[in-house]
């Protein structure tokens, strides 16, 4: 044996030992993919599928991973993995996702004996903490696709991220519904807050953590020592604050914010909802959430969430055509969780069949998950729906009127016409609206982007249109 195949040998050796230890059909579906590439030293590299595939068999298979390639190597032993695309094409190098989990330098936190109300002559305590940022590292700017739906939150974090507690933007309240990139907008901020500034105490929450440690606090009576925690914190996020009810946690809250506000330090909230529309909360934490900005985030548009799958497919080290590409950000137009979770089945249904991924997959696996098919939807359909609403004829929308609820009307048809039917170019819309050019099309598309953000009106209307659009049928 040459010194060149000393890594195979290894890895057929630590095949054996896997093979004696677990499921024969989960051996076969798992292991038999993996490729050994080189051994240098105590590191074995080998060679996997996707990055879903490598996901997968750490989770699954993590103990049995770290103690084989230790019997076969030695206590040193360190396994890593080259990602290898699902069709066979020369490997990726995966950017952003990045491996560094942000960490806080230990800080000072003064502690109370456990009485209720301390006497204001004893001096407390002070206990050294290393607090969990709890950041994941692929929540980062790096892996964050921009578009119109989430372009002013984007701005304003990274604003927020050269000079924590030092914008108007403080608090920073983000709402929208599931899936638009709260949380990966919020926890952007925070790794690069702490990419910047090192000495900066981050935390990331959620409303029902907060609200169960400040019980948990009740019961102890540890409460002095609950907010002294938090008011030592310099950059708070507060995930899905919707759930903080109940007004005895929400009064400590009110408390921790006064403190952490008037000493500059910075407030990130997300929530379903915006400000204005949470239920059972006081008046007075209400009118906080509005000192700042508010910034609500929409459902991507088709080049959103088109740039979207093609950044994650990757970090996936997937690489998709573009047929593949359009037809899923044709197809899953909800949110980005909706299309992340797509792609990854894709690739799950790939690697395990041993396939490659073209449409007929994704038509197959897309409608295992949306559950429904769509109407075949053509520029006829969008011209008739968009005069349906807004009650004028054909004429009055393909005429050269200025009447605003008319030209409002064509914007809209244009923006659907591109949005719905990717395969059809600005000319061809254009010479079907009127006999407009490519700019007038593109002129509209970017107002009707526009006024979707600053008008909830105008959203309204052209999310009601989308849906007398794609009608769902029944299989």
């Amino acid at each position: 044996m040459t010194v060149q195949d000393r890594h195979i040998a290894v890895w057929n050796n630590c095949l054996q030992i896997i093979e004696n230890n677990i499921d024969p059909q989960q051996y076969n579906t798992w292991f038999k993919l993996i490729r050994p590439v080189s051994l240098d030293g105590a590191r074995l590299t080998v060679e996997v599928p996707s990055d879903f595939f490598r996901e997968y068999i750490e989770g699954a298979y993590k103990d049995l991973l770290r103690l084989t390639i230790r019997r076969a190597i030695g206590a040193d032993a360190q396994l890593f993995y080259l990602v290898r695309p699902v069709q066979h094409r020369e490997g990726m190098v995966l950017p952003a996702a990045k491996s560094a989990t942000p960490t806080n330098n230990p800080v000072s936190v003064p502690t109370y004996q456990p009485s209720g109300s301390p006497s204001p002559f004893v001096f407390p305590g002070t206990t050294r903490v290393k607090i969990n940022p709890r950041l994941n590292p692929v929540y980062c700017f790096g892996n964050l696709v921009e578009g119109e739906c989430n372009k002013l939150g984007v701005n304003a974090g990274e604003s927020i991220s050269h000079a924590p507690g030092k914008t108007p933007f403080n608090p920073l309240f983000l709402f929208g519904g599931p899936g638009l990139g709260k949380t990966h907008i919020a926890q952007a901020i925070g790794i690069d807050i702490k990419e910047r500034f090192q000495d900066q105490v981050v935390l990331y929450v959620t409303g029902n953590e907060f609200k169960t440690q400040y019980m948990d606090a009740v019961k102890g009576n540890r409460i002095v020592d609950f907010v002294a925690f938090y008011q030592r914190i310099d950059v708070l996020i507060v995930d899905d604050i919707q759930d903080l009810i109940g007004p005895a946690s929400q009064n400590a809250f009110f408390n921790i914010f006064n403190h952490l506000h008037q000493n500059g330090k910075q407030l990130i909230f997300t929530s379903d909802r915006a400000p204005v529309d949470l239920q059972n909360f006081e008046e007075r934490l209400l009118s906080r959430f509005k000192w700042g900005l508010s910034v609500e985030l929409s459902r991507p548009d088709y080049d959103t969430r088109l740039e979207m799958l093609r950044s994650r497919a990757q970090r996936e080290g997937v690489n998709l055509s573009e047929d593949v590409l359009s037809f899923l950000a044709s197809r899953i137009k909800t949110n980005f969780r909706e299309l992340e979770g797509t792609l990854t089945s894709l690739v799950a249904y790939a690697t395990l069949g041993h396939r490659n991924i073209d449409v007929e997959l994704a038509q197959n696996v897309t409608g295992q998950i949306v559950g429904e098919e769509e109407t075949e939807v053509s520029m006829e359909t969008i011209i008739s729906t968009v005069c349906e609403y807004f009650n004028i004829t054909r004429e009055q929308m393909l005429s050269k009127s200025r009447v605003r609820q008319i030209v409002q009307a064509r914007q809209i048809a244009m923006y659907e016409c591109r949005s719905l039917i990717p395969s059809c170019s600005l000319s061809t819309i254009g010479s079907e609206l009127g006999g407009k050019d490519h700019a007038t099309v593109l002129h509209a598309c970017t107002t009707v982007h526009d006024l979707m953000s600053t008008d909830k009106l105008f959203r309204q209307w052209v999310e009601d249109i989308e849906g007398m659009i794609v009608v769902p049928v029944e299989k």
